[in-house]
């Protein structure tokens, strides 16, 4: 499993165990819903370090490589620079 679902789904939980517990004891399901979004961050952020740090690593991985260009992105290149020549040309 990805690593950014399975921190997904471990903080979902989080949160949604939070929120059951509060909902019983509070009184205000909206103050139970906030304090259940700050527990599960709080949770989250101490204990899924490791997990938040290969979430990050794959995100930083897939960002470093380049995308392959397709042959439209190609020729329009192609055809920028010769445009761009031309126009170098005439300004000379």
């Amino acid at each position: 499993m990805k690593p950014w679902v399975k921190y997904t789904i471990v903080r979902l939980g989080v949160f949604l165990v939070a929120l059951v517990v509060l909902v019983l004891l509070l009184p205000n399901p909206y103050l139970a819903t906030l304090i259940a979004a700050v527990v599960a961050f709080c949770v989250s952020y101490l204990f899924f370090a490791p997990l938040r740090r290969q979430v990050a690593l794959e995100l930083a991985e897939r960002r470093s490589k380049p995308e392959p260009l397709d042959g439209d992105s190609l020729a329009e290149d192609a055809e920028l620079a010769e445009r761009d020549e031309r126009d170098a040309g005439r300004a000379s």
